[in-house]
């Protein structure tokens, strides 16, 4: 691309974020503030379409004043979040992989199911993923971001007893934001370690997914060699074969970002609209 066409284009990236900016702060059925940061990924998951775009963020807005026990009343240091990390690992990985795919790994550190509660550890995801959108996807290139959004899931531990302990609830509230209001765009969802009865645990949750989001699961089912492919071992912690630190090193980061972000996590001004309405909310172009 010529240096004219990309300073065109910037120029129009510029014009775009303005105007949404100025749509959101004017917008009285949107929070009051939003993080520059924030908007671009809005932006970006549309592919530069600015009607889109605003689709997409009212989307996201009134999912979460619809379900606020899940996204907005919330603190990374109180005694439900302490719970959740101290029996499960919920980690954006540092970097990007070579088709600048943003990774996240999730996995339990302790089996026992009754350690689990499936609302307060969904009210944790949304936490860290809400930090994460606000944060550069790598440093060593800060205005590059992630072009997509690659989940990784160990299934080591899970068994039936951890499956019954779901809330089909937020199971639903889970997936429905996943699918239509997420400002990113998922491209793979890989599960390593697969037990040998994964046919029951599909079946459970098989329901709740869409066939668009069922299609970007992977299952690695003989060894996590497999997974390789995909991500790059030096994204990966030590513990997966990997270069990119141990789990507690990228856990204790973690938990670093929560602790600096919990004002912005618990600010109403960044996340309540003040005068909902209700919206029809469809599908967007998140999967392509």
């Amino acid at each position: 691309m010529s240096s004219d066409s990309e300073s065109e284009n910037q120029l129009r990236r510029d014009r775009d974020l303005a105007e949404l900016n100025e749509w959101f702060y004017t917008n009285e059925n949107l929070p009051q503030e939003i993080d520059p940061l924030l908007l671009r990924r809005f932006y970006q998951c549309m592919y530069c379409h600015v009607e889109d775009t605003k689709k997409l963020i009212e989307v996201n807005y009134a999912l979460r004043n619809k379900h606020p026990h899940l996204f907005i009343k919330r603190d990374p240091l109180d005694e439900d979040s302490r719970r959740t990390f101290e029996y499960a690992d919920i980690l954006p990985l540092p970097g990007l992989t070579p088709d600048k795919y943003k990774v996240s790994l999730y996995c339990f550190r302790d089996f026992e199911p009754s350690k689990m509660h499936h609302t307060e550890d969904t009210r944790a995801f949304f936490m860290v993923t809400d930090c994460r959108f606000v944060t550069v996807d790598d440093e060593a290139h800060k205005e590059q971001l992630s072009e997509g959004e690659v989940q990784i899931f160990d299934m080591k531990g899970t068994t039936m007893r951890h499956i019954s302990r779901l809330t089909i609830s937020t199971l639903r509230a889970y997936i429905k934001f996943l699918q239509l209001a997420f400002p990113v765009r998922l491209k793979a969802i890989h599960m390593v370690n697969c037990p040998t009865y994964l046919d029951r645990i599909v079946s459970v949750v098989k329901p709740f997914i869409s066939d668009e989001v069922f299609k970007l699961i992977k299952f690695h089912t003989s060894s996590i060699d497999s997974l390789y492919a995909f991500v790059p071992r030096d994204m990966l912690p030590e513990e997966y074969g990997g270069s990119a630190g141990s789990l507690a090193t990228l856990r204790a980061q973690t938990q670093q970002v929560l602790a600096e972000k919990r004002d912005y996590l618990m600010n109403p001004n960044h996340w309540v609209v003040e005068k909902p309405e209700k919206r029809n909310g469809k599908s967007w172009k998140l999967f392509n």
